[in-house]
């Protein structure tokens, strides 16, 4: 059980690591610039979300 918890634990880290990376590229790429798309933000909301959803699918798989 523990071996479980910690695993997850370290998969929250990675997950919110990639999350992390995700937001800092994409900021660094529009930073610079005064209008941004509603497409480029619509994407970058995408990808965090679906880094984000990852995490949710398997610790719900743990809890069964």
């Amino acid at each position: 059980m523990t071996e479980t918890i910690q695993k997850s634990a370290s998969h929250d880290f990675i997950v919110i690591a990639e999350a992390i990376s995700v937001i800092d590229k994409a900021l660094s790429e529009i930073g610079g610039r005064q209008l941004v798309s509603t497409t480029e933000v619509a994407d970058l909301l995408l990808d965090v979300r679906q880094l984000l959803s990852e995490k949710a699918e398997p610790s719900s798989a743990v809890a069964k």
